[in-house]
């Protein structure tokens, strides 16, 4: 397990779920939420000045997750990490939506 991971002990589609860190900035943040081998979901965090957070979840259309799971999940990512900031005081916006991975595009490659 690498130092980004993050343990998580709230039951998903699964057993439960971890947040990997992929990538980080001085003032961004993208998570995963992994069951096992199977990726759920993906948040992208900006942070704000004033210590507001804004992100863009996307819960993955094969992820076995429901709408009701959803909450569970958003208050998941605030409590292992989001220590700045809280969902209840109003610190922390989500977008979320449901889709499917396309593919990864660089460069040359978005050339037809």
């Amino acid at each position: 397990m690498s130092a980004h991971d993050v343990h998580s002990s709230h039951p998903g589609a699964g057993a439960g779920w971890v947040w990997k860190r992929t990538l980080g900035t001085g003032s961004s943040e993208r998570f995963l939420a992994v069951d096992g081998s199977r990726d759920l979901a993906s948040c992208d965090l900006h942070y704000r000045p004033g210590g507001a957070v804004a992100g863009t979840v996307i819960i993955l259309a094969d992820s076995g997750l429901a709408d009701c799971d959803i909450a569970r999940l958003l208050q998941s990512l605030d409590d292992d990490m989001l220590p700045g900031a809280e969902l209840a005081d109003g610190t922390e916006f989500f977008t979320v939506v449901r889709g499917s991975v396309l593919g990864s595009f660089k460069g040359a490659s978005l050339a037809r």
